[in-house]
């Protein structure tokens, strides 16, 4: 009996898959094209239509297509994390180092002191107006960095954007951790969230270096210049898959290692290459996928504290990155347009926030209303920011 004969129902499951799999590529094609006429990001469209076709609008995903949003969601952003850690080369951090690190720590630091300051005062209880001010340190790795490929812009601007969203989430774990418990302890709870902060960055960063030093050594052997395919796909696979085994960060896990490649591989041309060719249909699946799982009903109770939440952390950001490039002695207008340009949150931000709701429901349960809510807004409008500083930045 031939394959096509044996069908029992289950190969017009697989095909329905595959052929909604082969609409949204197409789709994603299309708003592609789109976005460059309109000059909007395809980030922020390829969100909006997967919130339109998912759930929480008109529901016409099959749950097989929803359900693929736990696999290639980490795959996506250890892809990301590769190619973000491979712009963190010794040589461009010699010269543009120090200007990454003031800009990220006074935007970081400034995003949570203006944000857990400003809830408290507008009556939010102290204890979340913490949690949420830790929060909004993170940033979104992914769009932030497919906006910039997509704009085509060279030069430091762009440079030193990339490097900072690669530490920026490094601040925002250690700040979150450090938050959790300081609740923990005001409110009676015993939290362990410090160590756990701890274990998570660094064994992130171990595991990077496991897999980076291997990798520098070993890859771009056999096609001499760069990666293979295979090996640079591997490189991912091994990342994300230790990194949810072992319950690491894969975002700093392929930093790290992206890094390590990049900067002892001195026998390849392009290190990063091979990831670049092959990133956009799981970064597509991503954005559409993570669109569909937005849920506009977050803004029922919560609505005010997630209007004022938008309104303080993008303040925050804009005075940040100011005071970032007065500190940093960077050119007129280029700080504020670094605080602008990291306006999206995503992954990372509801991931701690969940991790509040499991170990401080009391609390818990408001603070992931609020950052769901919120991350609807910073995902559809900040790239539509990033954009705008980019296209208003100086270029080399």
């Amino acid at each position: 009996m031939t394959v096509e004969g044996a069908g029992d129902g289950s190969e017009l499951a697989i095909g329905f898959l595959y052929a909604t799999l082969g609409g949204i590529f197409l789709v994603g094609l299309a708003l592609d094209a789109l976005g460059r006429r309109v000059h909007v990001p395809r980030v922020t469209l390829l969100m909006l239509f997967g919130l339109v076709m998912g759930p929480g609008v008109l529901d016409l995903l099959p749950r097989a297509i929803l359900e693929l949003g736990h696999a290639f969601s980490p795959l996506a952003l250890t892809m990301i994390a590769f190619l973000v850690g491979g712009k963190l080369e010794a040589r461009r951090l010699r010269t543009e180092g120090p200007e990454i690190l003031t800009l990220s720590l006074a935007v970081v630091s400034t995003s949570v002191v203006v944000v857990t300051g400003g809830l408290w005062f507008v009556g939010v209880p102290i204890a979340s107006a913490l949690l949420l001010g830790a929060i909004s340190a993170a940033t979104a790795p992914a769009a932030t960095l497919d906006v910039i490929l997509q704009s085509g812009r060279r030069g430091r601007f762009a440079n030193n954007l990339q490097g900072i969203v690669a530490i920026d989430d490094i601040w925002g774990l250690l700040l979150f951790s450090l938050a959790l418990t300081l609740v923990g302890v005001t409110t009676g709870n015993e939290s362990t969230a410090l160590q756990d902060g701890l274990r998570e960055t660094g064994g992130a960063l171990l595991l990077g270096l496991a897999i980076g030093i291997p990798g520098a050594v070993l890859t771009g052997r056999l096609k001499p210049g760069e990666p293979t395919l295979i090996e640079a796909l591997g490189l991912v696979f091994l990342t994300a898959g230790l990194a949810l085994h072992f319950e690491l960060s894969f975002l700093l896990a392929g930093t790290c290692a992206g890094a390590i490649i990049s900067n002892f591989a001195r026998h390849h041309e392009r290190p990063i290459h091979e990831i670049e060719r092959i990133e956009w249909p799981f970064l597509l699946l991503f954005f559409m996928l993570a669109g569909a799982g937005l849920h506009l009903d977050g803004f029922g109770e919560v609505w005010w504290i997630a209007g004022a939440y938008a309104v303080l952390r993008t303040g925050a950001r804009l005075a940040g990155g100011q005071l970032g490039g007065w500190l940093a002695g960077s050119a007129p207008g280029v700080g504020w347009k670094t605080g602008m340009a990291l306006m999206p949150q995503a992954g990372v931000a509801i991931g701690m926030a969940l991790v509040a709701a499991e170990r401080m429901p009391e609390i818990g349960a408001t603070v992931l209303s609020i950052t769901i809510a919120t991350t609807v807004i910073f995902e559809l409008i900040g790239p539509l920011m990033t954009q705008f500083a980019l296209k208003r930045a100086p270029e080399a």
